[in-house]
């Protein structure tokens, strides 16, 4: 099915649901008023009156807003699902938004939904589009995995509390964003803009366990980061461009692909890279590449594509 880009930057219009609304409650208590949430502590079926609140803990930490229709497209409501029980699985990483677009169409319209399924990730009341397309869970969890550890390298490391009918205790600590504590260092040094810090604190925690896939991931993208300060994006590309087998020309311009989100482009700059170096220079953009292979995760199906033009490339 042929999807629309999905084009609404900027904070979302509420202006449309304002004329039927109730006082917002917590997204916590919304969800308790509307029936609860779905199977998930983190995930809300959104209504009109809980909506603005839903939006509004993207303050905090990611909402994914996820519209769908069992009777229009059933599929979309596997989706749905299955976003649902990553919420879960993420463990308040991000907040899980079900939009029925039948029961709320006033929600699709207040979005301005081209069609379904889409997936928007919320980030401080501002959407972007993630997925317009059915896709199986375990493909979903590795996008999912990746999107929050480019957000944990942009200083975005909150997670929501687990929803519940009942007010926290006053004095008690669960109100408080949760951070693993593994990783607690190295996201607050991410969080204060000490990328040297949080290279070195990843560092320590990949040294103590090279098994660590969150820690392997991230300290390969805190090192993207810490390369990548204070480049000109335009000077670096006119640089690869004049220079196409200038080792550090080429990886620099990798690194910014991977920052803006075009993994596949920096990959495949590599591996072309590799493809026709030889010596000390192909080594090295051999590892760079390799280096970037982990900031995603050896699962993620594009480091596996990316791994097979490698080989093909070097053999």
């Amino acid at each position: 099915m042929t999807q629309q880009p999905f084009s609404r930057p900027g904070a979302i219009d509420l202006s449309a649901l304002k004329r039927h609304a109730q006082p917002t409650p917590s997204p916590a208590a919304s969800g308790a008023a509307a029936g609860g949430a779905a199977g998930s502590a983190y995930s809300i079926t959104m209504t009109e009156e809980n909506f603005q609140s839903t939006i509004e803990a993207s303050m905090q930490a990611p909402v994914l807003l996820v519209f769908y229709s069992r009777t229009r497209m059933p599929e979309s409501g596997d989706l749905a699902d299955d976003v649902e029980t990553l919420a879960g699985e993420f463990e308040g990483r991000f907040l899980a938004g079900l939009v029925d677009i039948d029961a709320v169409p006033q929600i699709a319209q207040a979005m301005q939904i081209p069609s379904i399924p889409l997936v928007v990730v919320v980030i401080d009341g501002r959407p972007m589009p993630l997925l317009q397309d059915v896709v199986p869970i375990d493909e979903l969890r590795t996008a999912l995995t990746q999107v929050l550890q480019q957000l944990t390298t942009q200083g975005i490391t909150g997670r929501h509390q687990p929803r519940t009918a009942t007010a926290p205790v006053e004095g008690e600590e669960g109100d408080e964003e949760q951070v693993d504590p593994r990783y607690a260092a190295a996201q607050d040094a991410l969080g204060e803009g000490n990328i040297d810090l949080a290279v070195a604190e990843y560092q320590k925690l990949v040294d103590a366990n090279p098994a660590d896939p969150e820690a392997v991931a991230g300290l390969a993208m805190a090192k993207v980061l810490q390369r990548t300060q204070g480049v000109d994006l335009a000077a670096a590309r006119e640089a690869a461009a004049a220079n196409p087998d200038d080792v550090d020309a080429q990886t620099m311009v990798a690194d910014l692909d991977m920052l803006g989100g075009h993994v596949e482009d920096a990959f495949n700059r590599l591996v072309e890279l590799v493809r026709r170096s030889a010596g000390d220079e192909r080594n090295a953009a051999r590892e760079h590449l390799i280096g970037l292979f982990g900031a995603v995760g050896n699962d993620d199906p594009r480091v596996l594509r990316g791994r097979q033009n490698l080989a093909s490339a070097l053999f």
